[in-house]
């Protein structure tokens, strides 16, 4: 019996309508042999919170460049938790300010990726977040 593959929900919540590095994540993790679901551009919190409870996944990537992540990130951790899914693993990619990090992860984000960060760091943090122990 094969072990459960990761599942993975990509999302680009609020206004912002750019999402190449979203795709580009989305397909790495994918090849690195995670199951992977891609929302699309201009989610709301509840539109992601929504196809996460029915995808049933493990980790949410969160992909913001509008600069309204420390409004959009605590909305989609409430409504996680309204849905009884504290356990999933949320990922933040994009501009994230230095100074907006600790209370990110004061908040519960596991990992915080800024441009230029390698998808193999990506993959590695995510597969480790679930599993506990690094990707191979």
């Amino acid at each position: 019996m094969s072990e459960r593959k990761i599942r993975v929900l990509v999302a680009k919540p609020g206004l912002d309508g750019h999402d190449r590095g979203a795709k580009v994540v989305a397909r790495a993790l994918r090849d690195a042999g995670m199951e992977v679901i891609y929302t699309g551009l201009r989610q709301t919190p509840e539109m992601v919170a929504e196809a996460a409870l029915q995808e049933d996944v493990d980790v949410i990537g969160l992909s913001i460049l509008s600069g309204a992540h420390m409004a959009l990130v605590p909305r989609v951790l409430e409504l996680l938790k309204a849905n009884q899914q504290e356990h999933v693993k949320i990922f933040v990619g994009g501009i994230i300010p230095d100074e907006d990090v600790p209370t990110l992860k004061e908040l519960g984000v596991v990992g915080i990726f800024g441009p230029g960060t390698l998808t193999e760091d990506i993959i590695r943090d995510v597969q480790q977040s679930v599993t506990g122990t690094p990707a191979p």
